[in-house]
C-alpha cells in the first residue's frame, strides 16, 4: 500500500511561498519572488503529477478505484458525531483536479515572470498568486463539506486580491468589488445549505454523506418547505454557491468584469480555479444530487444550458478579446453543467459526468492558452481592442499557431482536445435531454464562429498602423504557450472513461457517429463564416449588425443585466429599503440609545451632588431620611 501522506505538500507549498513572499519579498530583488513562487508551485506540479501517476496507473486493479484519506486532522468538534476535520482526499476527481490546478497554476507563474516584468507590486501579485493556487488545492483536496467551504471564502478573498491588484485605477477596484459581493450573496445560500444538510445528517464528511445507499437523509425525507424537500432546499442552496462561483445566469455579472485584473490572473481564473470550483462543487455532491435530489440536478442543467447559450451570443458581438474569452468562458462552464445536469450514476449512464470532468481537464488546457496568448498580444499591442489589432501572425509565430490549436480545440474540431469532452456532452444530453442537446447544437456552431472571428481579427485581416513593431514574447511567456498548445491538441486522448467516473469504475464508450459527424460539421460552419465576414476587411460585419438593429444593440450590450441589476439595487433597494431602514436606524434606534445617555448623564448630574464630601450634609440627609421614615411607619399603623 503507498503511503500518500506527502500530498499534504502539494497544497502547503504553496500556502509557505505566500507567508514567505509576503512577508520577506521587499527585502529582495523582485525577480526573487517570481523565481521562488514558479520554483515552489512547480514542486507541487510535479508532485501532483506523481500522485496521479500513483494513483490510477501503479495501484490500478482494472475494477474500481478507493478514496484514500492519507491526512486528516480534528478541527472542531461540536458533538460526538458533527465534527469537522482538515485533511486531504485523494479519489479520481481529486487527483485529476490538482492536477489540473498545478498545471495552470505553473504555467501562469513561469508566464508572469515575463509579462508582469517591471511591475509595481511584483512581490505582492507573486505572493496573492500562491495564495490563490492554495486555496483552490484546499477546495479539491477537502475532506469535508465544510473545509470546502472555508477554502472556498479563501478563494474569493484571493480573487478579490488579484482582481483588483491594480488598486490605484478604479475600474480595478469596482470590479473586485463586484466579484466580491455577487459571490458573497451565492455564498450565503452555500452556508445556508450546509447547516440544513449537516444539522438533519449529523456529518460534514464526504465519506459518510456520498455513499448511495446510506440513510443519512431519512430525517430530511419529512421535512419540507413551501412544498419542497428539506433535501431539495439544502442542494438548490449549495448550488446556488456553485452557481455564483461558476458565473451561472443570473450571477454572471462578475466574471466579464474581473478582466481588469493581470491577464496570467485571467488564465488561472477562467481554467483552473475559481471559475470551475462550482463545476467541481457539484461533481463532488453528485451522489446526493442524483439519489436525494434529482429535480436539482435537472435544474441545474437547465440553468448551465441557458447559460451557455447566452454567453456566446453575447461574446460575438464584443470588441475587447478579453470579454470575449470571458463569456467564452462562462458558455463552456454552462456545457460542463448540462453534462452534469443529464448524467446517471454508474457505468454508461454516468457518461454526463464523465463528460462534464473530461471537459473541464480540456477546458483547463486551451483557455488558460487562449488567455495567455492574449497576454503575450496585449503585452506588444499595448491593448484589448481587436480594432487595434490585424495581421499579427507575421509577427508572432509561436502565439499565432498555439492560438490557433486552441481555437480548434474549442470549437470541436477533430483530433483537438475539445473535440472528444464536447461530442461526449453532446451524446449524454442526446440521450437524456433532447431540449438541451439541441441548445448545446446550436451553442457549439456560435462558439465556432465567435473563437475564429476573434482569431481573424487578431492575425489576419489589414495591419493597423502600429506605433512599435510587433514581436514574439520572450522564452518565458512562450514556454508555457507550447505546453499548454500541446494539452489542447493532443488532451483529448486521455481515456476519461478509465478513470474519472461517477461511480469510480472504469466503463467502455462507443462512437456516437450521428452526434460526431453534425457536431464537427456545425463547427466547421462557424468557422467557415468567420472565414468570409472576417478574415479579409469588408463591410459585410457592419452590413450585418446594422440589419439586426436593435437585437445587435442588445446583444451588444449584454441585454443590459448590468443596468437592470444597477435599477434594481440603486433605484429600489437603497431607495424605498436601505434608505427607510438608514432613518429608522439614525432616528429610532440611535435616537432611543442617545437619549437613555443623556436622561442618565442628566440624572447623574443632579445626584452627584450626594457625593459632595460635607459632612453636615451627610448629616442632614440621613436625619431627614430618619424622619420620613418613621413619619411613613407611622401612617402605615394609622396614626395620622
Amino acid at each position: 500500500m503507498i503511503n500518500y501522506s506527502y500530498t499534504i505538500l502539494i497544497p502547503l507549498i504553496p500556502l509557505v511561498i505566500f507567508v514567505f513572499t509576503g512577508l520577506l519579498g521587499m527585502k529582495w530583488k523582485p525577480l526573487v519572488s517570481g523565481i521562488i513562487g514558479t520554483v515552489g508551485v512547480g514542486i507541487s506540479f510535479f508532485l501532483s503529477l506523481f500522485t496521479a501517476y500513483e494513483y490510477f496507473f501503479a495501484t490500478a486493479t482494472g475494477s474500481a478505484y478507493h478514496t484514500i484519506i492519507p491526512v486528516n486532522m480534528l478541527w472542531l468538534s461540536f458533538t460526538h458525531t458533527l465534527q469537522i476535520h482538515m485533511g486531504v482526499l485523494l479519489d479520481p476527481i481529486s487527483v485529476m483536479m490538482i492536477v489540473v490546478v498545478t498545471t495552470i497554476s505553473f504555467m501562469a507563474h513561469l508566464y508572469s515572470i515575463g509579462y508582469m516584468k517591471g511591475e509595481r507590486g511584483f512581490q505582492r501579485y507573486y505572493s496573492f498568486l500562491s495564495l490563490f493556487t492554495f486555496s483552490m488545492l484546499g477546495v479539491v483536496l477537502a475532506t469535508n463539506i465544510f473545509q470546502i467551504y472555508i477554502f472556498w471564502e479563501l478563494v474569493g478573498a484571493s480573487s478579490f486580491l488579484l482582481i483588483g491588484f491594480y488598486y490605484d485605477k478604479p475600474s480595478a477596484v469596482a470590479a473586485a468589488k463586484k466579484a466580491f459581493i455577487v459571490t458573497r450573496f451565492a455564498d450565503l445560500g452555500f452556508l445556508i445549505g450546509i447547516l440544513i444538510l449537516s444539522y438533519y445528517t449529523g456529518t460534514f464528511d464526504f465519506s459518510k454523506l456520498l455513499q448511495p445507499g446510506t440513510h443519512l437523509f431519512a430525517g430530511l425525507a419529512g421535512v419540507s418547505f413551501l412544498g419542497l424537500s428539506g433535501i431539495t432546499w439544502a442542494m438548490a442552496l449549495i448550488f446556488m454557491g456553485a452557481a455564483g462561483k461558476s458565473a451561472m445566469f443570473p450571477l454572471h455579472i462578475w466574471l466579464p468584469d474581473a478582466m481588469e485584473g493581470p491577464t496570467p490572473v485571467s488564465a488561472l481564473i477562467h481554467a483552473a480555479t475559481m471559475v470551475v470550483a462550482g463545476v467541481f462543487l457539484v461533481a463532488r455532491l453528485f451522489p446526493i444530487y442524483h439519489f436525494q435530489a434529482p429535480d436539482v440536478l435537472i435544474f441545474i442543467g437547465y440553468v448551465g444550458g441557458f447559460t451557455s447559450l447566452i454567453a456566446a451570443i453575447i461574446a460575438m458581438t464584443q470588441f475587447d478579446i478579453k470579454r470575449v474569452l470571458a463569456y467564452s468562458t462562462l458558455s463552456q462552464i454552462g456545457y460542463m453543467m448540462v453534462a452534469l445536469g443529464v448524467s446517471g450514476y454508474g457505468g454508461e449512464a454516468g457518461l454526463g459526468y464523465m463528460a462534464s470532468m473530461f471537459h473541464l481537464f480540456t477546458h483547463a488546457m486551451f483557455k488558460a492558452l487562449l488567455f495567455l496568448g492574449a497576454g503575450s498580444i496585449i503585452h506588444t499591442i499595448h491593448s484589448n481592442f481587436m480594432k487595434d489589432m490585424g495581421g499579427l501572425r507575421k509577427y508572432m509565430p509561436i502565439t499565432h499557431f498555439t492560438f490557433l490549436a486552441a481555437c480548434l480545440a474549442i470549437s470541436g474540431i477533430p483530433p483537438f482536445a475539445g473535440f472528444f469532452s464536447k461530442d461526449e456532452i453532446l451524446a449524454a444530453a442526446f440521450e437524456s435531454n433532447k431540449l438541451l442537446f439541441y441548445v448545446e447544437y446550436i451553442t457549439a456552431g456560435l462558439t465556432s464562429f465567435y473563437i475564429f472571428r476573434l482569431y481573424f481579427n487578431i492575425f489576419w485581416g489589414k495591419d493597423p498602423e502600429y506605433k512599435h513593431k510587433p514581436h514574439e514574447a520572450p522564452l518565458n511567456m512562450t514556454i508555457p504557450l507550447i505546453f499548454l498548445g500541446l494539452g489542447s491538441t493532443f488532451g483529448g486522448f486521455v481515456p476519461f472513461h478509465k478513470l474519472v467516473t461517477s461511480d469510480m469504475k472504469p466503463f467502455t464508450t462507443v462512437t456516437h457517429w450521428g452526434i460526431m459527424l453534425p457536431s464537427v460539421g456545425i463547427g466547421l460552419l462557424g468557422l467557415a463564416v468567420a472565414w468570409v465576414l472576417y478574415k479579409k476587411e469588408n463591410d459585410l460585419p457592419d452590413k450585418i449588425s446594422k440589419k439586426l438593429g436593435i437585437l445587435y444593440t442588445s446583444t451588444y450590450h449584454k441585454f443590459y443585466i448590468d443596468e437592470i441589476y444597477l435599477f434594481v439595487t440603486k433605484k429600489i433597494i437603497f431607495n424605498y429599503i436601505a434608505r427607510p431602514i438608514a432613518w429608522f436606524d439614525h432616528n429610532i434606534v440611535d435616537g432611543f440609545m442617545i437619549g437613555v445617555g443623556t436622561v442618565t448623564v442628566k440624572i447623574s448630574y443632579k445626584i452627584k451632588k450626594f457625593q459632595s464630601g460635607e459632612l453636615q450634609q451627610y448629616a442632614f440627609v440621613f436625619v431627614a431620611g430618619v424622619i420620613m421614615l418613621a413619619l411613613f411607619i407611622l401612617y402605615s399603623l394609622g396614626y395620622h
